[in-house]
């Protein structure tokens, strides 16, 4: 008798508890709609660009792999996926979240910078001129004050007479 009552308790199927508190059949699984707890698309997201998209899974990429091969794709992809714009106010926003010594470095490494001035070999001022056209501002300011210092006081005066009879753009 015991082990009929389990057999018989044993062979009703049940529809599959969910966890709204509606018990529906494993049939019409397909039928019912999204569960409330299911995940919903942002509603910031539905409004984004695709290449928008895109760029913020690269940069979720770079900065998993953190390699100088993943950054370089980046920015290989966000010169096709990017206007001029949005790339400005990237990298405006990510050197401003530096310190500004380290935010200096690592412009000058993006961009290059003059370096130390060569040796002079046939006049200098055009080398220098030179070497000025490709350095950066703080390069500049700090070498024209070394050379200034370095100058004599009759050097000084002359070069302080040259700059004064030239227009300074304002």
């Amino acid at each position: 008798m015991a082990l009929r009552r389990v057999v018989a308790v044993s062979n009703e199927i049940k529809p599959v508890t969910r966890p709204t508190g509606q018990n529906t059949p494993i049939e019409n699984k397909a039928e019912k709609p999204a569960l409330s707890n299911a995940k919903k698309p942002s509603s910031l997201g539905r409004f984004m660009k695709p290449e928008h998209k895109r760029m913020s899974r690269m940069l979720g990429y770079c900065l998993t792999l953190g390699t100088a091969d993943a950054w370089s794709g980046f920015s290989f992809v966000a010169a096709v996926r990017l206007s001029e714009t949005e790339r400005a106010a990237l990298a405006f926003s990510a050197l401003n979240s530096l310190e500004l010594d380290h935010a200096e470095m690592t412009a000058a490494a993006s961009i290059g910078s003059a370096g130390a001035p060569l040796p002079i070999f046939l006049g200098g001022m055009d080398e220098a001129r030179f070497w000025a056209s490709y350095a950066s501002r703080s390069e500049l300011k700090a070498y024209a004050l070394a050379s200034f210092e370095a100058m004599s006081a009759k050097d000084q005066a002359a070069f302080f007479r040259h700059i004064s009879e030239m227009e300074v753009a304002a």
